[in-house]
C-alpha cells in the first residue's frame, strides 16, 4: 500500500504542477469570474454570517493548531512516524505561501468580498500580493486526505466508512464553497489548494498509518 501512497502523492504532485501553469498562464480568468459571479447571484445573502465562521475551520489557527494536538497524540504513544506525518501540515502552508508569492494571481476584488469576520485574526491580516492556492483549501483537504486514507486501510465496517467518507466529502466541498461564495478566493485557487493538500496529505499518510496497515 505504501507505494501507492507514495505513486497518489507523484500524481497530485504533477497535477498540481500542471495546474499551477495554467492558472500562471492566466488561462482560468474567465472561468473563474464566471464562477464567483454565478454563485453569488443564485446563494442568499444570508448565508454570509454562516459561511463565514464555517470557514474558520479552514484557518491556520485551527488546522495547524489540530495537526499540532495529533501530533503531541503520537509524541505521547510513541509513534515517531506520525510526528513527522502530521507536522507535514507546516510544509504544506509553506508551499501555499510560495505559491502566493510566485504566481501572479490578484485574488477577486473588493467588491466580491462578503465575509463579515473580524480582521484580529492573523490568518486574516497577513496577506500576500497573489491569492494562487488557497490556504484554507490546502489545509483542509490535507487533514481529510490523511482521514480517508486512515478509513480505507483501518476500517472495515462499510456503513461506518461511507458515512464519514460523505460526510468527509461534504466539509471540502463546503470549504471550497465558502472561499468563492465570500470573494475570498477564486475557483482556480481552491482547485489549486485541494491539489496541494491531497499531495502531501498522501505522503503524510505514509508516515501516520501503523507500519503494518501500510
Amino acid at each position: 500500500m505504501k507505494a501507492k501512497l507514495f505513486l497518489l502523492t507523484a500524481v497530485f504532485t504533477v497535477f498540481f504542477t500542471y495546474f499551477s501553469y495554467t492558472v500562471a498562464k492566466e488561462r482560468w480568468q474567465k472561468i473563474d469570474f464566471d464562477t464567483t459571479v454565478k454563485l453569488q447571484d443564485h446563494i442568499s445573502r444570508r448565508f454570509d454570517g454562516i459561511f463565514s465562521y464555517f470557514s474558520l475551520l479552514g484557518s491556520a489557527e485551527v488546522t495547524v493548531g489540530f495537526c499540532m494536538i495529533l501530533a503531541t497524540l503520537a509524541l505521547i504513544r510513541g509513534r515517531w512516524l506520525a510526528i513527522l506525518g502530521w507536522l507535514m501540515i507546516v510544509p504544506a502552508s509553506m508551499g501555499e505561501v510560495f505559491g502566493k508569492l510566485v504566481v501572479f494571481h490578484p485574488g477577486p476584488p473588493l467588491f466580491f468580498h462578503r465575509s463579515v469576520l473580524p480582521t484580529n485574526l492573523p490568518t486574516f491580516y497577513i496577506h500576500t500580493n497573489f491569492s494562487y492556492p488557497s490556504g484554507h483549501m490546502t489545509r483542509t483537504i490535507f487533514i481529510i486526505t490523511v482521514f480517508v486514507v486512515i478509513l480505507v486501510f483501518s476500517s472495515k465496517k462499510s456503513l461506518f466508512r461511507l458515512t464519514v467518507l460523505s460526510s468527509l466529502v461534504l466539509l471540502a466541498f463546503l470549504m471550497g464553497l465558502t472561499r468563492v461564495y465570500l470573494g475570498e478566493h477564486w475557483l482556480s485557487d481552491v482547485l489549486g489548494g485541494g491539489l496541494l493538500g491531497a499531495a502531501v496529505g498522501f505522503l503524510a499518510s505514509v508516515l501516520i498509518l501503523r507500519k503494518q496497515k501500510v
